[in-house]
């Protein structure tokens, strides 16, 4: 069984003590490939020294909404350089986000239009957060989507299934996390139910949102993606080993990694 954890912040402070047991975990658990997702300049410097350093793990590299306004004149620069570093699969994580006051939010569209545009010209995906602005973000992708072709994924999605598919048809897939497992969270199963073989993901966004039966858990780590890889797997009526090639097959098809 194959597994592709598309978002992990495998740089966080929390992995620190024991970041190869942590690897070795995912391996045993079957996590082949590890997706170390930057939210600032540093922290995607950190995530491309990773995957420079680890097989399993590849990087994007970008400023998360909540840290924009944070971010000095050059971190941006920073940014396009790094996009073309080896083993740089992606953008982002990029977005918008109304439910934390950190970054003005002009300066977050500022910065999720930069991502889009960025990805356009170096033919990279894009990540996207979307915390309480589902139709914010459907707008900027309207918008981009005239300009040209898109390419990338709703992470850890919270959102409707009319927005889902929305995206689906701008050219994003959408991807789960931890929060889909949640006894509570019946009608985000009931989106991820419907979702199209073929533009499905799985992640862990770990250290954060462990899945049940591993909620208590902390940190969350890559090798808990088994865990939603079975809820997803029962709620679409299908075997988890089935399930696990299906999302790995995807994920290597958007980060254009040949298997």
């Amino acid at each position: 069984m194959r597994l592709f954890d598309t978002h992990c912040h495998l740089d966080d402070e929390q992995f620190d003590s024991d970041r190869q047991a942590v690897l070795s975990r995912a391996a045993d658990a079957g996590v082949e490939t590890i997706l170390a997702v930057g939210t600032t300049v540093g922290s995607s410097v950190q995530s491309v020294g990773l995957a420079a350093q680890y097989k399993s793990v590849f990087a994007a590299v970008g400023i998360q909404p909540n840290y924009c306004g944070e971010a000095a004149p050059q971190d941006w620069d920073q940014i396009v350089e790094l996009s073309g570093a080896p083993k740089v699969v992606a953008l982002g994580e990029t977005g918008l986000d109304r439910y934390w006051d950190h970054t003005p939010f002009d300066v977050q569209e500022d910065y999720f239009d930069r991502h889009i545009r960025l990805s356009q010209t170096r033919d990279l995906p894009f990540i996207v957060h979307l915390r309480d602005c589902e139709a914010d973000i459907l707008r900027m992708l309207r918008e981009a989507r005239a300009r040209g072709p898109l390419q990338g994924v709703m992470h850890s999605y919270t959102g409707s299934a009319a927005g889902a598919f929305e995206c689906i048809e701008l050219g994003l897939y959408i991807s789960f996390a931890g929060m889909v497992t949640y006894k509570k969270s019946d009608e985000l199963r009931e989106v991820a139910k419907v979702i199209p073989d073929d533009r499905i993901l799985i992640e862990t966004d770990s250290p954060y949102l462990s899945p049940h039966p591993k909620r208590g858990q902390r940190p969350n780590e890559p090798a808990l993606v088994i865990h939603t890889a079975g809820c997803l797997a029962e709620t679409r009526g299908t075997s988890l080993e089935s399930f696990a090639e299906l999302t790995t097959r995807n994920a290597s098809r958007l980060f254009k990694l040949r298997r």
